[in-house]
């Protein structure tokens, strides 16, 4: 009786799983699904025994429940999958020319960082608490449509009204597109990966959104006054206003073309 055929394609095979198996763990830890996957396992190991024991009609019952657990999986994991292919979706940017198949063809208006700048500096002086998302190419009507339309201007006086402490706009984020201040009280995705305790609703719903956009999202703590930053599902902190105006005017890029001191000084 000779061994099982073991070749170098069955194990770059186990590599391949291996790895898909470890990235949906982080993808998915900090949730409960770590917990599901686990109880989907432990049902399916149960059917191979009893299959393998010839347990006829305990094999047919966990067939069953087996045989549509790919609609329960995509019931229960809705959020986890959405956040999942979002993620994918923007590190695949050699697909962008779906992007702008799909668009209009009108040009995008550039963000004037400027007053942007200036109203975090001055909120950050008076430690009022904000939460400012600047659209990228990454569409975000959805969560423009959660909050209260407004499609105002932007400027420093309107940015500190909004988050002033009892204006009825200040909880919540704005989200900016083009020159256009589109929304406020908007309610952003919460990150579910391990951040600091000591992160608070804000900078978590920052880094959330960085996570499913490729906006950038700018964060004034309340208790601080500090300037943050958060990109990519990463948070910058302690982010003085001459390195905000350059990192805005470095990354908010419309159709390739990225802001020059020219464009932010108009």
């Amino acid at each position: 009786m000779g061994f099982v055929p073991f070749t170098i394609v069955d194990f770059i095979d186990i590599i391949l799983v291996a790895a898909i198996m470890y990235w949906i763990y982080r993808m998915t830890k900090g949730t409960n699904a770590p917990y599901i996957l686990s109880g989907i396992i432990a049902v399916y190991l149960l059917w191979v025994v009893v299959k393998t024991l010839n347990m006829e009609l305990l094999s047919t019952i966990l067939g069953q429940l087996i045989s549509v657990g790919a609609i329960a999986l995509i019931i229960v994991f809705q959020p986890e999958l959405r956040r999942f292919l979002q993620v994918i979706g923007m590190r695949q940017k050699n697909f962008n020319f779906i992007t702008r198949i799909f668009s209009t063809g009108e040009d995008n208006v550039l963000t004037n960082v400027a007053p942007i700048v200036a109203a975090c500096r001055e909120m950050a002086e008076t430690k009022t608490g904000a939460l400012i998302v600047i659209g990228q190419q990454s569409d975000l009507r959805l969560i423009a449509e959660g909050g209260i339309a407004l499609d105002a201007k932007v400027s420093t006086p309107m940015l500190r009204n909004i988050f002033f402490k009892n204006a009825p706009l200040h909880d919540g984020a704005v989200v900016i597109e083009g020159d256009r201040i589109v929304a406020a009280k908007c309610i952003l995705p919460v990150t579910q990966s391990d951040v600091p305790k000591s992160y608070g609703t804000r900078h978590r719903a920052a880094i959330g959104m960085s996570e499913i956009s490729d906006a950038i999202i700018v964060v004034v703590s309340e208790e601080t006054g500090e300037i943050s930053i958060a990109q990519s599902g990463h948070l910058r902190h302690d982010v003085d206003p001459v390195r905000l105006q350059q990192t805005l005017q470095r990354y908010l890029t419309i159709n390739g073309r990225k802001h020059s001191k020219k464009e932010v000084a108009e």
